[in-house]
């Protein structure tokens, strides 16, 4: 038997072996977001916890897992608990009202279909309406398509408004791949 048949299986441990023993960093958790301005690190969520870091501004993180308030965070070898107001899940690190204003049309309804091309059942909203957590109504990760009436509608596919939205101001057959079955929040114009 060649002794490049002999040594593959021992290859292949090795192998095996130093993937499990590279750090944890290897491996990107959490959902990319920036910390807006600077900010210091709570052992938990609240300041009434230990104080464990601090981070600058404008920095980019990743995000755990966030309550009302609070998001657990970890950038640049820190990880901890810092204020939700403070994290933008935009492109860019900036707060929740900046940037462009779209003039977009307003005060029409929109539907939510379960289906493609308005298709099983389906949910409508009238210009006002805001949902901040679809699961709250049993009502999460269902949708493929929306029919848009004179509105338009903010779709968002974290609860209260986080992770990835899209503004959409005509009826789409089938959502955006970010989307389509992960709709979580929603507000009608």
């Amino acid at each position: 038997m060649p002794i490049a048949s002999r040594l593959a299986p021992v290859a292949a441990l090795f192998l095996a072996l130093a993937l499990f023993a590279l750090p944890a960093q290897a491996f990107e958790t959490g959902t990319a977001a920036w910390l807006i301005k600077g900010q210091s690190l709570f052992e938990g969520p609240g300041q009434a916890y230990d104080l464990v870091g601090e981070l600058d501004g404008e920095t980019r993180i990743r995000v755990d897992r966030c309550t009302y308030r609070w998001c657990r965070i970890h950038a640049e070898g820190q990880r901890g608990w810092v204020a939700r107001d403070n994290v933008s899940f935009g492109q860019h690190p900036r707060g929740p009202l900046t940037g462009p204003h779209f003039n977009h049309p307003r005060g029409g309804s929109v539907c939510f279909f379960e289906g493609p091309n308005y298709s099983g059942a389906s949910v409508c909203a009238k210009a006002g309406t805001v949902v901040h957590d679809l699961l709250l109504f049993d009502l999460d990760n269902r949708y493929s398509s929306i029919e848009v009436a004179g509105s338009s509608v903010m779709a968002c596919r974290g609860r209260d408004f986080t992770s990835y939205c899209e503004l959409i101001v005509e009826s789409q057959p089938l959502l955006h791949g970010f989307l389509n079955d992960d709709l979580s929040s929603y507000r009608v114009y």
